[in-house]
């Protein structure tokens, strides 16, 4: 049967291309890139777009679903119609498609192996928000906030640090994945956190009486009143070793919460504790729990890889507005012999992902870094072997509905990371992640920018890099008390 649906393939590019002459079948799979062979996606993602790395005279790839085909031509990378490829995979979803490619080279026509995109019916949501950085130490001054809509191609800056002064720019994030609830900071002079409330912005001042800091790390609780951050003095420093690059690493971190009602600052002196190291901190998917990742204070940098952190969680009260005291240890550092950190909890309340490198916190860096994942319902700790890559994977984020997540990753060389995507099914099984389709292939080689802490979100945010530059020029902070 193998043998039949393969020449029936062969005949149909025979029909469909330049009349190709004696194709050799080969049984290799062929060098595409993106690696986007036998992966997971989701039924409302862009085109797959490829190109060949060993450089074809031209070629022809054929997506060929139960009820529908497509057949593209090229020469060493394809763009495949976005019509028809929608139009496929909503006959195709929860199946699988045959994508086959043959090639020319050197006047030798080559058809590889087969290899398949399962088409799962669950959707992703349509929307992603990166910082395009350059992976550098010190670079500040070339740093912007994107969009883009992940079932096409469009792309829009939504903030520009060339209009904000250079000033930093850091964690654009949203509440319950809704573009109408999200925050990033804008760090220097006539900076503070942004805050977008149903299309109102507010700009604030987040370092209140006793802070060490103005926010850092933040996550919104699910009524939207309440965020939780971390402060943090944080240093950066080169390492010795030639092996390794920048350790980054806080000297005092302490864990808040704001009500962003009322400016209003919510503490414990527990977690603003100077014998401890609180950060990351994000609340459960019903608010009644703050996850946050603590270590013990030791001397720095001369101790950096003791730095070990573990995972803890702290009740919250939202209707009175009070964190309380009852601490759970849910990952122990020195039993696991790491160090988490960037948790994020999964809508449906059945996962924590996290990042775990062999010390600090700081993964970017750290090739080592790899995504966990715990069921919080009994426990279990799932490594993602199937997920991670021979470089850094970190930063993540959840859809709405649980079944996919997005996730840095420097898999390709160690330097740029990139959005890769991941489906959980219903059960908890992880499947190989895809990165992020982008109409040119060849974008990945030639880009300069990392595609750093990517977000996930229900629809588009409602504003753009014009009203943020009027925001940071014209309008005073709000202050925290």
């Amino acid at each position: 049967m193998r043998r039949l649906i393969l020449s029936a393939i062969v005949g149909f590019i025979l029909m469909s291309c330049s009349k190709p002459e004696n194709v050799k079948l080969i049984h290799v799979l062929p060098p595409i890139y993106p690696d986007y062979t036998d992966v997971t996606i989701p039924v409302n993602v862009a085109p797959l777009n490829f190109l060949l790395r060993n450089e074809p005279d031209k070629m022809v790839v054929t997506i060929n679903g139960g009820n529908d085909s497509i057949t593209v031509n090229g020469t060493q990378k394809i763009d495949i119609p976005i019509k028809k490829w929608k139009a496929l995979l909503d006959l195709e979803r929860g199946k699988s498609l045959t994508v086959t490619v043959t090639a020319s080279l050197n006047g030798q026509w080559i058809q590889y192996e087969p290899f398949f995109w399962h088409v799962k019916s669950d959707s992703i949501n349509p929307y992603l928000s990166y910082r395009l950085i350059e992976p550098g130490y010190e670079v500040w001054n070339k740093i912007q906030l994107v969009e883009r809509n992940i079932t096409s191609f469009e792309e829009h800056v939504i903030a520009d640090n060339n209009m904000t002064d250079g000033n930093c720019m850091n964690c654009h994030i949203y509440g319950n994945q809704n573009a109408s609830l999200s925050m990033f900071h804008l760090r220097g002079k006539n900076g503070g956190t942004i805050l977008n409330k149903d299309g109102k912005l507010r700009k604030i001042n987040t370092k209140g009486n006793g802070m060490i800091s103005n926010a850092v790390y933040g996550n919104f609780h699910p009524d939207g009143r309440y965020a939780v951050f971390s402060t943090n003095i944080i240093i950066p420093e080169f390492h010795a070793y030639r092996s390794e690059r920048l350790e980054v690493y806080d000297t005092a971190s302490d864990l808040v919460v704001i009500d962003l009602d009322n400016d209003k600052v919510i503490s414990q002196p527990f977690l603003s504790d100077t014998t401890a190291l609180e950060t990351f901190p994000v609340f459960s998917f019903d608010g009644r729990w703050i996850y946050y990742c603590v270590a013990k204070k030791i001397p720095l940098p001369d101790s950096i890889k003791s730095l070990k952190y573990n995972i803890c969680r702290v009740n919250f009260d939202a209707k009175q507005g009070i964190i309380g005291t009852k601490v759970d240890t849910l990952w122990n550092a020195l039993k696991m012999n790491g160090s988490a950190c960037h948790l994020k909890t999964s809508p449906d309340g059945k996962y924590l992902l996290y990042t775990v490198a062999d010390y600090g916190t700081f993964p970017i860096w750290h090739r080592e870094a790899d995504l966990q994942m715990m069921n919080l319902e009994t426990g279990k700790i799932d490594s993602l072997k199937v997920v991670n890559g021979p470089n850094s994977d970190s930063y993540h984020s959840w859809s709405s509905n649980s079944r996919w997540f997005v996730f840095a990753s420097k898999r390709d060389d160690g330097i740029y990371g990139k959005p890769y995507f991941c489906y959980i099914d219903s059960a908890g099984k992880a499947y190989k992640p895809f990165v992020l389709p982008q109409r040119d292939p060849s974008l990945y080689d030639n880009t300069l920018k990392s595609f750093n802490i990517p977000e996930l979100s229900k629809g588009p945010v409602p504003f753009d890099v014009k009203v943020i530059e009027q925001v940071f020029l014209n309008q005073e902070a709000e202050q925290v008390k």
